[in-house]
């Protein structure tokens, strides 16, 4: 991906003697109307990209709980197969409770805007700023997730054709996802007693993957079917064999000896946790002009950005199988 970088005097774009935010001398002095509508606008410009974070078993960060997040896991119960004894009471059995931990940790960025663009230019930058950095976050914490997700040990290769692949090193361009694959997975998950999501499984794809399985006859694009289904996930193009497809081009990518070989999750419900960036882990910070006190002593700069507070972790190992796969693309695409 390409990235262009435009050089503009943001001076000429100035509209002086406009000023919508209250006068405070210190700290961020946005009126709260124009912090919640920067907070809102970072959060719905993230959400789109957390395409990997969606199907996760959420959690929130309660206040003054330290740095873990805790996830509870109950086992099931052995078979009772043991015939009971006429009049006598059994034993019984005993809830099994096991704790999964994971620390979660704070992430974020920002930009500085310099003292050349008056207050009213400045709010402006603020919105294009926080349209970038809202995006930036959803990426930022989508890859984490991913980085997560994918570090799972249950594995499948697609074959080349008939030939079975044993390592990621075997695959080629020719090893494709196929919709055999894509029965297999789903039968291997059934037998791993993995709940479905909304009535199916589902699999995150690269786009240049999900090219390759919908040219099949058995391909079910999602606008043939949106109107019966409850919910539409982010990213949905269609389904095969009862598992949904959910589309993104942060699915990961390895560069091995030049051929790129594609990682497909396939997820049961409850396979994986994360916290819930909407219960206060994700937010906008706007610093403006004059805020910064003896660090910025003739006002010349402001700042906006975000922090996130975040964690992901695998829960349930059985419930996710990594497909991973050449493609017609293979020999194009890039690490990611």
């Amino acid at each position: 991906m390409k990235c262009l970088i435009y050089l503009f005097d943001l001076q000429l774009f100035a509209e002086p003697n406009t000023n919508t935010t209250t006068s405070a001398t210190e700290g961020n002095n946005l009126s709260a109307e124009m912090k919640t509508f920067y907070d809102t606008e970072l959060i719905e410009m993230a959400k789109p990209n957390l395409v990997h974070a969606q199907f996760g078993v959420k959690r929130p960060i309660p206040k003054g709980r330290g740095k873990k997040v805790e996830w509870r896991k109950f086992s099931n119960f052995a078979k009772a197969t043991t015939p009971l004894t006429e009049g006598v009471t059994p034993d019984g059995n005993k809830l099994d409770v096991s704790y999964i931990e994971k620390q979660v940790d704070q992430y974020g960025d920002y930009t500085t805007i310099s003292d050349m663009l008056e207050l009213t230019a400045i709010d402006d930058i603020v919105l294009e700023a926080t349209d970038k950095h809202g995006a930036n976050a959803g990426l930022t914490l989508d890859t984490i997730t991913r980085n997560e997700l994918i570090s799972g040990t249950n594995v499948m290769y697609c074959p080349n054709g008939a030939t079975e692949v044993e390592s990621r090193a075997s695959l080629t361009k020719a090893c494709v996802l196929t919709p055999d694959v894509v029965a297999r997975v789903a039968a291997w998950l059934k037998a791993n007693n993995a709940p479905k999501i909304d009535g199916s499984y589902v699999a995150i794809i690269h786009p240049y993957v999900a090219y390759d399985l919908m040219r099949s006859e058995e391909w079910i694009d999602v606008n043939k079917y949106s109107n019966a289904e409850k919910t539409i996930f982010e990213g949905e193009i269609g389904k095969l064999y009862g598992v949904r497809f959910v589309e993104t081009s942060e699915a990961k990518i390895w560069d091995v000896g030049g051929t790129a070989v594609f990682a497909t999750l396939f997820l049961g419900k409850g396979a994986y946790g994360t916290v819930d960036i909407e219960g206060g882990g994700l937010e906008v910070i706007v610093k403006q002009k004059g805020s910064g006190g003896s660090a910025d002593p003739l006002d010349q700069r402001s700042t906006v950005g975000f922090k996130a507070t975040y964690a992901t972790k695998i829960l349930i190992p059985e419930y996710i199988m990594r497909v991973e796969s050449g493609s017609a693309f293979s020999g194009t695409a890039t690490a990611n």
